[in-house]
């Protein structure tokens, strides 16, 4: 019996104590606001991998060749070929050259062959790195 006194007398204190503490509510959008953007843990930016610039004929260029600013390259990425999109319909891979005389906004490429597909010089086109 004394073992069980004992029990219950512990069990009277222990509720007196947590009637004693005030519970706290955790608010939630606090706790969230702490937890940081997975960017920011693993150190990644995210880059953008495409521009919209100008699409400008020199036809002294080799064919499948375009001329393209070095700084254009560093923010689409470098890479080897590219891809030129206009208008969401054609497509044209060339393959890059750097030139510093090449504006930043602009891409020069051998214009012969592409009114053919309804594409003008100082079209506004989409240039992003080409998948292999």
């Amino acid at each position: 019996m004394e073992v069980e006194a004992m029990s219950e007398e512990e069990a009277r204190r222990e509720e007196e104590q947590q009637e004693e503490l005030p519970k706290k509510k955790i608010d939630v959008k606090t706790a969230i606001s702490m937890i940081p953007p997975a960017s920011q843990v693993l150190g990644r930016e995210k880059r953008q991998r495409e521009r919209r610039v100008r699409l400008r004929f020199h036809n002294e260029l080799k064919e499948g060749i375009a001329k393209v600013n070095p700084e254009l390259l560093k923010e689409i990425g470098e890479g080897e070929y590219i891809e030129v999109v206009v208008a969401r319909r054609h497509r044209f891979r060339y393959r890059v050259e750097k030139d510093d005389s090449v504006p930043p906004n602009e891409i020069w490429v051998n214009g012969t062959n592409l009114p053919e597909y309804g594409v003008s010089d100082n079209t506004i086109v989409t240039v992003r790195i080409a998948r292999s």
